[in-house]
């Protein structure tokens, strides 16, 4: 099986990233190189480029990393970081947090390419609720 495309969580809160996180996993797999970019290092509500910047790198298994971010500055943030270090493998995606968070993991963890796992986690914004 090929390498999984990995998935980067930004958001203004650690807790909310973490928890996300262990939401993904349980539904999606284990075999999906997931990381966390939540607060700032030092503990606070915010985003963090270093923090973003990290998370891509351990995300990053070859296959090319998903980015979600939550709202607003993490946008901005994942943005710069993204314009700095500019990779066609690592894309950011305009999708609902959690929704397009579980769409990316399942979807990455059947062994989709990057345009797929990209595709998924979009897709989950049309995605209605009742």
């Amino acid at each position: 099986m090929r390498t999984p495309v990995g998935i980067v969580l930004v958001s203004h809160s650690a807790e909310l990233a973490a928890g996300l996180r262990l939401l993904v996993e349980q539904i999606g797999s284990d075999t999906v190189p997931l990381a966390t970019a939540g607060g700032t290092e030092d503990g606070r509500i915010g985003t963090s480029y270093d923090l973003v910047l990290t998370a891509i790198q351990q995300a990053d298994q070859g296959a090319g990393v998903v980015v979600l971010p939550d709202l607003g500055s993490s946008v901005l943030t994942a943005r710069t970081v993204l314009e700095d270090h500019p990779r066609t493998d690592v894309t950011i995606v305009d999708a609902p947090f959690v929704e397009g968070a579980v769409a990316a993991v399942v979807t990455a963890a059947s062994g989709a390419d990057l345009t797929t796992v990209v595709k998924a986690a979009e897709e989950a914004r049309n995605v209605h609720k009742l």
